[in-house]
C-alpha cells in the first residue's frame, strides 16, 4: 500500500525594506529615497497586492561610522520605526507591520502603548522583533550608554519582554461596556492594574491601552547563538534565519524546530524565515548576468576597503581596493575600528579569515575588491521567475525554511517584478494564497491568538548578540 502522499506547505513571503547598505544599491538609476513616504506606500502596496504576510523594518539607533567619519553603506538612516508603521496602517488594509524595536534603550510601559496602539490602528497586524544592543556606541546616544554592561543589558531584555506581556495582559478584553443608557464605561474599574517589581523595574499603575484585537504582538527574533535558538523555541512566535543554502537550512530548522517539545510547544507555533536577497531575469543566464552586476554595484572600492576593515581592525584606507590584501596581520586589540557593525562579531578568529582569504585570493588572482564580492553575501535566489519559483517550494517543501524575508536591492520598486512574475507561479502551483483568509497577521501566519495559549512569553528570552538588518 502506497504511502500518502506529504501535504503541500504553505509559503510564507514578507517584504524588508532595507534602508541604506551594502545591499541596497542607492545609486542605481531606478532607486529613490529611503525616507519619503512615498517610498513606504509604494513597497507596502507592492507586497499587499501580492498578498505577501507582512512588512518588515529594520532599526538603527545610530549612524555607524569607520575612522570617525559616516561612509556610504549607512548615509541615511532610518526614520523612526513606529511613526512609518502607524502611517502605513492607514493605507493598507491586511498587510501584517513588522517593528525592530531595541529593548536596551526603552521603557517596557512606552513600548507597549506603542505595540497595542500599532494594533488598534491596524485592526491587529502588529509584530515586534525584539533586539538588544550590544555596543556602548550605541549606547552613546542614550542615558544608559556609558554604564549598563553587555551582561545587564542581557538581563534587562529578558525582563523587559515579561514586563510587556504583563501590560499587555493586563487588559482581558471584555472591561469596557460603553453602556450609554446607565452611564458605564468600564465593567471593571481596575482595568489594566499591574505591579512589577525586578531588578531593572519598578513600576506599578494601570496601562492605558485596551487589550488589542491580537492580545500582544507577534514575536519575531533573530539570533544564531544558543541563547537566540532556545528563545526561538520558547516563546518567539518566528525566527529570522541567515542560512541561504538548503543544507544549511535544513540543519538549522532541524535544529530549531525539535527545541520546541522541550518549552511544551508544537511544530507549528514557530516559524523559520530566511532573509533572502534575488535577482531575476528573463532566462537563467540573463539573471546570472545581471546578478554579478549588482554584486559589483553593491561594493564599490571604498566598500570594500571598509569591509576588509571589519576583520583587519586597522585603517586601510591607503591600500589600492584593486590590488592586493595586506600583508601585515589583523589587530587583535579590543578597540574595533567599525563601530556600530555587528558584523565584527562575525569574525571570531581574524587571523584564521585574514590567511583563508590571502589564500583565496592567491588562487583565483583576486584584488581586495573581488574578495570582498565574492566570499560576502550573494543573491539567495537568481534565474528565471520559473527557476525562483521552483527553488523557493523546493526550500519550503523541504524544511529548509517555512518562507521567506525578501530584500530587494532596489527600493521601493524593486519588489514589483517578484510580485508581477513569481507569486503568480507560486499560486499556479497551490503553495501561496490568492486571497488573504483572515484580516490579522496572526491570520496570515497560520498562529493562535494568545488568549488560547496564556502566558506564552511570560518567560521570554532575548538573544544578547547584535541582530543586523536581515
Amino acid at each position: 500500500m502506497s504511502k500518502p502522499a506529504k501535504p503541500l506547505k504553505q509559503i510564507h513571503l514578507a517584504a524588508h525594506f532595507p534602508g541604506v547598505n551594502n545591499t541596497t544599491v542607492w545609486s542605481d538609476p531606478q532607486a529613490g529615497s529611503h525616507v519619503e513616504f512615498s517610498s513606504f506606500v509604494h513597497f507596502a502596496r507592492t507586497a499587499e497586492r501580492a498578498k505577501f504576510d507582512f512588512l518588515f523594518l529594520a532599526e538603527g539607533l545610530r549612524l555607524r561610522e569607520q575612522g570617525g567619519r559616516i561612509y556610504d553603506l549607512d548615509v541615511v538612516g532610518r526614520p523612526d520605526t513606529f511613526t512609518v508603521l502607524s502611517a502605513l496602517a492607514a493605507v493598507t488594509e491586511r498587510l501584517g507591520l513588522t517593528g525592530t524595536i531595541n529593548s536596551t534603550f526603552n521603557e517596557p510601559y512606552e513600548v507597549a502603548r506603542q505595540f497595542a496602539s500599532l494594533d488598534h490602528l491596524s485592526n491587529g497586524r502588529a509584530a515586534w522583533n525584539v533586539v538588544t544592543s550590544w555596543d556602548a556606541f550605541t549606547g552613546e546616544n542614550f542615558r544608559r550608554g556609558g554604564f549598563l554592561p553587555q551582561n545587564e543589558r542581557y538581563s534587562r531584555a529578558k525582563e523587559f519582554l515579561s514586563t510587556t506581556t504583563e501590560l499587555f495582559d493586563s487588559w482581558r478584553g471584555d472591561e469596557t461596556a460603553a453602556d450609554q443608557e446607565s452611564g458605564t464605561f468600564l465593567r471593571d474599574a481596575r482595568a489594566g492594574a499591574f505591579v512589577h517589581k525586578g531588578p531593572h523595574f519598578d513600576i506599578a499603575g494601570q496601562f492605558n491601552v485596551p487589550r488589542s484585537p491580537q492580545g500582544r504582538p507577534v514575536i519575531f527574533q533573530a539570533g544564531d547563538s544558543e541563547e537566540g535558538r532556545e528563545f526561538a523555541a520558547s516563546s518567539a512566535d518566528a525566527i529570522f534565519s541567515r542560512y541561504s543554502t538548503l543544507d544549511e537550512g535544513q540543519a538549522f530548522y532541524t535544529d530549531v524546530k525539535r527545541r520546541l517539545a522541550g518549552h511544551g510547544r508544537t511544530h507549528d507555533q514557530l516559524l523559520i524565515l530566511p532573509a533572502a536577497t534575488f535577482v531575476l531575469g528573463d532566462t537563467d543566464a540573463e539573471a546570472e548576468e545581471l546578478a554579478r552586476e549588482v554584486r559589483r554595484q553593491q561594493v564599490s572600492g571604498a566598500t570594500a576597503i571598509k569591509h576588509l576593515e571589519f576583520v583587519w581592525n586597522r585603517d586601510l584606507s591607503a591600500y589600492d581596493p584593486e590590488g592586493p590584501l595586506p600583508e601585515i596581520d589583523p589587530d587583535l586589540g579590543e578597540h574595533t575600528i567599525a563601530r556600530g557593525r555587528a558584523q565584527v562579531r562575525m569574525y571570531r578568529d581574524p587571523l584564521a579569515t585574514a590567511r583563508e582569504w590571502r589564500e583565496l585570493a592567491a588562487a583565483n588572482k583576486w584584488s581586495i575588491r573581488d574578495l570582498v564580492i565574492e566570499t560576502g553575501s550573494r543573491q539567495s535566489f537568481v534565474g528565471s521567475p520559473a527557476t525562483v519559483a521552483e527553488t523557493i517550494n523546493s526550500f519550503v517543501q523541504t524544511d529548509a525554511a517555512d518562507g521567506f524575508i525578501l530584500v530587494p536591492h532596489i527600493t521601493p520598486g524593486g519588489l514589483d517584478v517578484f510580485a508581477d512574475t513569481v507569486v503568480p507561479l507560486l499560486q499556479e502551483r497551490g503553495v501561496f494564497r490568492t486571497e488573504y483568509e483572515g484580516t490579522t497577521l496572526r491570520d496570515h501566519l497560520g498562529l493562535a491568538h494568545p488568549d488560547a495559549h496564556p502566558g506564552a512569553h511570560t518567560d521570554a528570552d532575548v538573544p544578547a548578540e547584535p541582530v543586523a538588518s536581515p
